[in-house]
Parts: structure tokens; sequence; C-alpha cells
């Protein structure tokens, strides 16, 4: 075997990995501290996000990650609201994510994720 042939072997191996490979889009989502959020207005009751494996509940209503942005307009009030996100130990990383991106279209809408005990 030459070495000519050996190099066309490891270029076709390399041309295929890379092109069989999956290019991901991964998205950026901002997590600050809980002294960094800002004033909100004393009369506006915090919105209680209940993340489970399987579920997701707003204010003990089940609702869907789809169906998030329409369920948190009539609780969000006019000024700013927070979000209180509690999270069970099955929740797997992806699965915030997924919720911590749907509520970052929520205008107005401060989150805070609290931490199992």
């Amino acid at each position: 075997m030459s070495l000519t042939s050996l190099i066309d072997v490891i270029f076709l191996l390399l041309l295929f990995f890379m092109l069989s490979s999956t290019f991901s889009q991964f998205s950026e989502v901002t997590l600050t501290t809980a002294g960094a959020g800002h004033a909100r207005s004393p009369d506006t009751p915090p919105i209680f996000v209940q993340l489970r494996a399987n579920s997701l509940r707003v204010n003990a209503r089940e609702v869907t990650l789809d169906a998030l942005p329409a369920t948190l307009g009539p609780l969000m009030g006019d000024g700013e609201s927070r979000a209180l996100i509690s999270t069970s130990a099955d929740v797997s990383a992806q699965r915030l994510t997924d919720l911590l991106l749907a509520l970052r279209g929520a205008a107005g809408l401060s989150v805070q994720v609290l931490v199992p005990s």
C-alpha cells in the first residue's frame, strides 16, 4: 500500500464525517442573579410555574409549552411581572431550557428558578 492511497482514504473518511455530521443551532439563555432583577409592582402577584418531566402547570393549571404565551398574557398585568419556576428532580436540562426560551418571549417578565431542596 502506498502513501498516496492512504492519504486518499484519510481524505475520503474526513469528507464523509464532515458531510454526515449534523449541525445544531445552540441558543443562548441569559441567567441573572436574584438581586439583579428589576423592581416590580407590589400589586402584581408572582406567577407560579411548576415544571415536571411530563407536565407543565401555571398557577396550578395544566398547560402545554405551546400555549404558555397565551396563558401568561392575562396573568402579567400592565407592568413588570415575576415568574417563579419550581422544578422536580426528574426534569432534564433541555426541558428547563425549552421553558426558559418560551418565557423569554414575554415582555416585562422576570424569571426566577427555585432550586429543589
